[in-house]
């Protein structure tokens, strides 16, 4: 999502009941990233377009919608995120879109995150991957 627009509806996930979100609070436009989130994961895989999401988090989870307009000094991009994690700036209202089913399918398996650190050596133990939707090998992000 370009950063510009800022009037598409931006989510927000948590395992927790909530009316409101903290100062640097995380957000996206994504649905699945935001629901992902929402699991409490330490690890998540994105594709490419951002519809694949993949993770190893175990809590219920809520995938709320924030409810006021987001104004450009309402919000930070953070670095290295191909424009899906944004910090909020202050706090903000968010209404419940629907409790977030943990699907099998989005769970990654031993094998997954076995390839994953193989392949990124680099990266931590609590770490994001960006993993394209192509043959080449995913970078960190």
């Amino acid at each position: 999502m370009p950063q510009s627009d800022r009037s598409a509806p931006w989510y927000h996930g948590s395992p927790h009941r909530l009316t409101t979100i903290r100062q640097g609070s995380w957000i996206t436009p994504s649905k699945e990233i935001a629901s992902a989130f929402s699991h409490r994961p330490t690890l998540i895989s994105i594709s490419d377009d951002h519809k694949t999401v993949k993770h190893n988090g175990t809590l219920p989870g809520f995938l709320y919608r924030v409810a006021e307009e987001i104004r450009p000094q309402d919000v930070t991009l953070l670095p290295g995120t191909d424009q899906t994690h944004w910090s909020t700036n202050r706090e903000l209202s968010v209404t419940l879109v629907e409790q977030a089913p943990l699907l099998e399918s989005e769970i990654l398996t031993e094998e997954d995150i076995a390839d994953l650190r193989r392949r990124h050596p680099q990266a931590g133990q609590n770490t994001f991957f960006h993993c394209p939707s192509s043959q080449d090998p995913p970078s960190p992000g």
